[in-house]
């Protein structure tokens, strides 16, 4: 693991350390700050997923409110099958950003570049880190700015010429610093010897009583380290989550980058305000989605692909020429496992459809309105266009399923599969109690519940003989 994470411009292993022990009081929600959501995903997960694309050597995330919490919504992410090293420290109580680092020293190796995050700052990009790093070379300070219209509650960089001298925080500025607009974004790349010494030095002796990790400019420049700034003008990039205002704010900046990473690469987007993917999509060519869908987990749409508006579609590969009309809702399992949805060439699904965990449809496949498919096989040509449900079941080549009928698979206790082959017709408003097959070719005629196996090639009925009583009344008040 060592050698992917050395940098190749500074030869050092790159050390992440994320800053996640704040409350996030504005966000007013029980839910620690660094776990609400964005894109789908926590916004500590955006950030431990950029560290993975930095083939950093270990992260190490700062806990404090909520830790608890907020280290088991990352255990997974631990363990033999890890991509790194992760290891959480406690801030308790919370007393600044120096403070939290400090919390981080016996963890860092003195030959690691450490890269500081933050936990509520998730959308900078790997490329732009890579750059950072490369601008300390290995020896030096390097601080990610950016110049804003109001800077009002950052960190002022502070120049002689365009030498670094140090960051002054709002409430320590002067009234000519608070004019200055280039600010820290509280991301740094600096070698773990220098920021360990560095940190050792830190107080308090500031308008909040805190320890400022920023501070260690004024130690770097007392010591003769060069301090350099790698300014960009991406503000998305450094924007952090303060309160749901700037989550919503940021996850329509994320969205529509996305939309146009979409059609860069040839999607047709109705509306790429009104798209909202929440995990991987990835589409071949000719692919149209309509309003207002939703992707989420991983989802592989195929050529000529087309989506209406509406639908929510969720770990499923759809395949090419397949239709999937408005408002259908596709909920499949995890990539890799049997729960994941497949969809086969061609298919019509919709609108008003749900697929359920499992469905498994071939070529040609009609799924039309109010109908539901769970845990199913459904072979080429197979159809079941109106008002039925579909689950554990196995279903042959050109069967077509009738309006109102259901398969009956769960006796309270258990599911019980129903195998119906090629070519059967189910006619309307029928049940077939589970474990049943039906044989090829045959029909089930309407409004009829089959509880037993029926023959190749032969009408089934099963229901009342019909009764008409003569000079009948209703009842009446």
């Amino acid at each position: 693991m060592n050698d992917i994470s050395k940098n190749s411009k500074t030869d050092r292993a790159v050390d992440v350390v994320i800053m996640a022990a704040g409350k996030g009081t504005r966000m007013k929600s029980k839910l620690p700050k660094v776990l609400h959501r964005l894109a789908g995903r926590a916004l500590l997960q955006h950030v431990v997923d950029t560290a993975a694309a930095l083939a950093a050597r270990q992260v190490v995330i700062i806990t404090g409110h909520g830790a608890i919490e907020v280290e088991a919504a990352l255990a997974d992410k631990t363990g033999a099958t890890a991509r790194f090293d992760i290891n959480f420290v406690r801030q308790e109580p919370q007393l600044g950003t120096g403070h939290a680092m400090q919390q981080a020293v016996p963890v860092l190796k003195d030959d690691g570049m450490v890269v500081v995050l933050s936990g509520d700052v998730p959308l900078t990009q790997a490329d732009t880190l890579q750059q950072l790093i490369a601008a300390s070379a290995g020896q030096q300070l390097a601080l990610l700015t950016i110049e804003l219209t109001d800077p009002t509650g950052y960190g002022r960089i502070v120049r002689q010429g365009e030498v670094v001298q140090a960051i002054v925080e709002q409430k320590d500025a002067t009234v000519q610093q608070r004019e200055l607009c280039e600010v820290y974004s509280g991301i740094m790349a600096v070698p773990a010897v220098h920021l360990k010494k560095w940190l050792a030095r830190l107080d308090n002796q500031n308008a909040q009583g805190e320890y400022y990790l920023t501070d260690i400019v004024k130690f770097a420049v007392a010591d003769g380290v060069p301090v350099v700034a790698h300014k960009i003008t991406d503000a998305v990039q450094v924007a952090g989550v303060n309160s749901p205002v700037q989550l919503a704010e940021l996850e329509r900046a994320f969205q529509l980058r996305n939309a146009v990473q979409l059609m860069e690469q040839g999607v047709r987007l109705a509306d790429p305000a009104r798209l909202d993917v929440r995990g991987n999509l990835q589409c071949a060519p000719d692919v149209s989605i309509d309003v207002n869908c939703v992707f989420e987990g991983q989802v592989t749409l195929g050529e000529g692909v087309k989506i209406g508006a509406n639908c929510v579609i969720a770990n499923a590969s759809i395949a090419a020429g397949a239709v999937i009309h408005p408002f259908t809702h596709i909920e499949g399992g995890k990539p890799g496992s049997k729960d994941f949805i497949e969809v086969g060439e061609g298919a019509l699904i919709g609108p008003f459809a749900r697929l359920r965990p499992g469905a498994k449809l071939g070529a040609e496949v009609h799924i039309g309105n109010f109908v539901e498919v769970k845990n199913s096989t459904l072979a080429k040509g197979a159809k079941a266009n109106h008002l039925a449900y579909l689950g554990d079941a196995t279903v042959g080549e050109r069967v077509n399923f009738g309006a109102g009928s259901i398969t009956a698979n769960y006796d309270g206790a258990f599911k019980h599969r129903t195998v119906i082959e090629a070519d059967v017709h189910i006619g309307s408003n029928c049940v077939l109690i589970a474990p049943v097959t039906l044989g090829a070719g045959g029909t089930v005629g309407g409004g009829s519940t089959i509880t037993k196996d029926t023959p190749p090639d032969a009408l089934s009925v099963a229901r009342g003989k019909q009764v008409s009583i003569a000079n009948w009344k209703r009842p009446s008040k």
